[in-house]
């Protein structure tokens, strides 16, 4: 009797990853693989990487070099877009047996199977498809991420992205409304849409805000929730969806910078005027609306003078969270030959600059929660009893009650924030008589 084999995963980067990752590892339980923590011995250690900046390249390869370690037996595939920039540099990289780029990332099992068959194995023999991903059964997460877009045609001069990811590239709608009904039948109760450049999706005469108002008549007790997306492609009426119960009141759109030149330098597709209008239109429509973003400090030609107009511009919008790069080149982009590069140490000062003040503004978001009420689906529970999800603005929330159940809905009543360095909002559930549980919040 051939003895079960076993595969782990490890996941760096965006959203999309986590769909890909997801997706292959219930492919590998339905082959009978039995899927193990990271950091235990394995037959098999897939690596998806993310190759987004110097830091992500470097701590893909120290995933590499843990899977090596913890098992000289097992082999590695890495794939993802560290595996499509430095494809030919990883092949020879000892500690990597296959190389999978992101075009292949579907065939991942077979190259593992057909290697354990003991066939000669040249990934490229397999087929190209960014989207023939099984929907996942079962998955690392309580959200269920879906996939409806790949690849990004704005080129930014600091992005390596369209180089990895490719032309953008849209998913047929019905692909798309077949996975979410799959993963609801499969108990889900969260969709996370997710794709390079959501705004920009557009197939056989359907754009994104078409795409979603069918997604949102779906049958089903689920919320569908919109990850990381461009400020460009939308249409006017697009932030009218939001009236609609099943879709959460949170977005993550990048800003990256405040300063009007600066967007040029980036070749970014909008101004800061029109983000900040963009952003007053949306909180006017949906009061309480979580707004949250990326910015990037230090990039090429940034003076004192650029910072501070993104510093103004950060504090007139008012973000919920803000995710604070430094600039970081990538060899081949145009940002690479551009003059006056910024040093390091006046990134480090602009960088922890915006932390503090984008700290300030998560903390007073979360506070204007309390003695209000959230939706909040529980991920997780606590050896004390607790629990902790997130309510439909995207923030934490932790609550203590007998009988919690994950991927479960629960109204809660928001009566104190616990946590100041990382702003936890604590409730109590709210019970069939609107009476409140009574019980204790203990920290996190």
């Amino acid at each position: 009797m051939n003895k079960q084999k076993t595969v782990a995963f490890k996941t760096l980067g965006c959203r999309l990853n986590l769909y890909e990752t997801d997706a292959l590892a219930s492919e590998f339980a339905k082959k009978d693989y039995r899927v193990v923590d990271f950091n235990e011995k394995a037959d098999l250690y897939v690596i998806n990487t993310c190759t987004v900046t110097n830091q992500s390249d470097q701590k893909s390869r120290r995933e590499i070099n843990v899977a090596h370690r913890t098992n000289q037996e097992g082999i590695t595939i890495v794939t993802g877009c560290m595996a499509t920039n430095y494809k030919e540099q990883l092949g020879k990289n000892e500690a990597v047996d296959y190389v999978v780029d992101n075009d292949h990332k579907t065939s991942v099992l077979s190259v593992a199977e057909a290697h354990f068959n003991g066939e000669l194995v040249d990934v490229n023999n397999f087929e190209a498809n960014l989207f023939s991903y099984a929907p996942a059964d079962e998955t690392f997460h309580t959200r269920s991420l879906i996939k409806i877009q790949d690849g990004c045609d704005n080129f930014c001069t600091f992005c390596i992205i369209p180089k990895v990811r490719g032309r953008a590239t849209s998913r047929p709608p019905e692909e798309i409304f077949e996975n979410i009904r799959q993963v609801v039948g499969f108990g889900y109760k969260e969709i996370v849409l997710t794709g390079v450049n959501l705004g920009r999706y557009t197939y056989e005469g359907y754009d994104f805000e078409k795409l979603v108002e069918e997604i949102l008549d779906i049958p089903g007790d689920f919320r569908v929730r919109i990850s990381s997306i461009e400020p460009d492609g939308y249409t006017d009426s697009f932030f009218r969806l939001f009236n609609h119960p099943k879709l959460t009141p949170h977005l993550h759109i990048c800003l990256q910078s405040g300063s009007e030149e600066i967007l040029l330098k980036m070749r970014r597709m909008y101004t800061a005027y029109f983000f900040k209008k963009m952003a007053h239109q949306l909180k006017t429509l949906h009061p309480g609306f979580n707004l949250t973003t990326d910015v990037i400090v230090g990039f090429p030609e940034e003076t004192e003078a650029h910072f501070q107009e993104t510093m103004a511009t950060i504090e007139e919008i008012g973000f919920g969270h803000i995710h604070t790069f430094k600039y970081s080149v990538r060899k081949g982009t145009r940002a690479e030959r551009m003059p006056e590069q910024i040093r390091g140490n006046v990134k480090t000062e602009r960088s922890e600059a915006v932390r503090k003040l984008a700290d300030d503004m998560k903390l007073a978001y979360r506070k204007s929660f309390v003695g209000k009420t959230q939706r909040v689906l529980v991920e997780k529970l606590m050896p004390d009893g607790s629990a902790s999800g997130f309510g439909e603005h995207y923030i934490p929330v932790l609550i203590q009650d007998s009988g919690l159940k994950t991927n479960t809905f629960y109204e809660v009543h928001i009566h104190n924030i616990i946590d100041l360095e990382e702003p936890v909002l604590a409730g109590k559930v709210k019970s069939s008589t609107e009476e409140f549980a009574k019980f204790n919040v203990k920290n996190v």
